[in-house]
């Protein structure tokens, strides 16, 4: 009964939504880069004209009686990565298609179309609610720990001074990665740099030498020979 041909299009579901979760995975938590967040109130780096007319926009839509835009966000669009949101809707549908479908029997005809669609919506449901958390998990799982993540990165000087080379010394910067996170790393000036950065200055991040960083003050000559 658990492998009967009815049950068929409840395992291509979890197998696609498996299939999904796996590039989630590989791919470090999905498109997250891409989100919008749509809960209600629509939220756009913007002129502000724009952020006007789109107000306006989803006014309109709300005192219509409809909302896309709040539709879209109770199926959980925004609350986490597209690719994320699919795997988890469609391992939900064909989990508990497939379980409904055991339930009763396999059943067929009316019935049988009428499990394909309360499935359905029972997973757009599921999803909604559990897609936020579990795109965080994701998120943290696909973090890039690479040590060359911070170059380019921009810093700010924790110690007094940054020493530099040939120096055995390490000053502290307070940098931050590709993925907004605050990362407190050890420096040094490369030999060439010209100006000596303080307690304060902001620096960026130009190559990793085991066991430290280089770094120079950022928006100054030697910022412009490093691009050069």
């Amino acid at each position: 009964m658990v492998f009967d041909l009815a049950n068929l299009p409840y395992w291509i579901f979890l197998s696609l939504g498996i299939v999904l979760f796996l590039l989630v995975i590989f791919s470090g938590g999905g498109d997250s880069d891409g989100d919008v967040d749509i809960d209600g109130d629509v939220d756009i780096d913007a002129d502000a004209d724009w952020d006007t007319d789109l107000d306006m926009d989803v006014e309109a839509d709300a005192e219509g009686g409809f909302s896309a835009l709040q539709a879209l966000g109770w199926l959980g669009l925004g609350k986490a990565p597209l690719l994320l949101l699919l795997a988890i809707d469609f391992s939900l549908w064909g989990l508990l298609g497939w379980f409904f479908n055991l339930l009763l029997g396999l059943p067929t005809g009316l019935l049988g179309n009428a499990v394909l669609i309360v499935s359905l919506i029972l997973s757009l449901f599921g999803g909604s609610l559990i897609s936020r958390p579990i795109g965080k998990l994701f998120a943290a799982f696909g973090e890039d720990t690479r040590s060359d993540r911070l170059i380019g990165c921009t810093g700010t000087v924790a110690s007094p001074t940054l020493p530099q080379q040939p120096t055995t010394q390490i000053g502290q910067v307070d940098a931050i990665d590709s993925a907004h996170n605050l990362v407190s790393i050890n420096v040094q000036l490369p030999q060439w740099a010209s100006q000596i950065p303080q307690r304060g200055d902001k620096v960026i991040i130009i190559e990793y030498s085991e066991p430290f960083y280089l770094a120079i003050v950022k928006d100054s000559v030697d910022q412009k020979r490093w691009l050069g």
